[in-house]
């Protein structure tokens, strides 16, 4: 499946490179980057033996090809390189919301998995959500991201809006709700360090108890919760008609429309 050429470098590309590094999934002379302004990831595999901005002539030698430009660019990619690939290259997308089919026309016709990571790939903890009608693709798609933390396997491109707004995205509402949380701790009169530093470790800690002890969610919820104590008053803010509950299905579905439009 090597040599791998990626396809852009960003911050998902970024992340990638630095998990397959810290797994030592791959070497670095099995890479090729190309991107007119690789970041530290990028230039850190060129160090140890990557290949940056290979000339065209090279990119034959491509066995997997990884698009992970901006879903905007996807098409310009597609065009400057496509000419220059082995027939039998598989192209593994990040594209949020760019349909398989899309690809594989814009790509003569190879083989395409879609997949939806997170960046914690680049510590080894990210989830990725993957699609592929083709066995050779999806199993290639595997191999690129079973180092990098959890994989998921959807039966149904469809279903890849969802992923992108339930895990794709979701870093994001984590943070920004811990953002939040500061906030208010410094709104109820803690310092700024302090609240930070509370809110940080506590979430840090109670989602590691989550992956450790297997639990359901809502179990540990009411394992922390004493009738009428303080943390039923806060859950009765968070859980009620205005709450967490309405507020991220209609988060979850602006982001899936949001995936459908980019794919248009």
């Amino acid at each position: 499946m090597t040599p791998i050429l990626m396809l852009g470098a960003g911050r998902m590309g970024g992340a990638m490179l630095a998990g397959w590094r810290k797994a030592n999934a791959f070497s670095a002379a099995e890479l090729m980057i190309r991107d007119p302004q690789p970041g530290d990831s990028a230039q850190a595999a060129g160090r140890d033996g990557a290949v940056l901005n290979p000339p065209d002539s090279e990119l034959a030698r491509a066995r997997t090809v990884v698009l992970a430009v901006k879903p905007q660019l996807w098409r310009e990619a597609a065009a400057e390189v496509a000419p220059w690939l082995a027939a039998d290259a598989v192209i593994v997308s990040i594209a949020a919301g760019v349909r398989a089919g899309d690809i594989t026309k814009e790509f003569g016709g190879r083989c395409v998995a879609r997949v939806m990571p997170t960046t914690a790939a680049a510590i080894g903890q990210g989830t990725a959500s993957l699609y592929a009608d083709d066995p050779a693709a999806l199993a290639r798609a595997h191999a690129l991201f079973e180092p990098l933390g959890a994989v998921v396997d959807l039966a149904d491109e469809g279903l890849m809006h969802a992923a992108t707004a339930v895990s794709g995205s979701a870093p994001a509402y984590l943070y920004a709700f811990i953002e939040s949380l500061e906030a208010a701790g410094l709104a109820a009169g803690l310092s700024g360090k302090d609240a930070s530093r509370l809110a940080r470790s506590t979430l840090t800690g109670a989602a590691a108890l989550l992956a450790e002890s297997g639990d359901d969610p809502a179990e540990l919820r009411r394992q922390v919760t004493s009738p009428g104590g303080t943390t039923q008053a806060a859950l009765d803010v968070l859980l009620g008609e205005a709450g967490l509950p309405p507020l991220l299905r209609d988060a979850v579905a602006a982001a899936v429309r949001r995936s459908k439009e980019l794919g248009a």
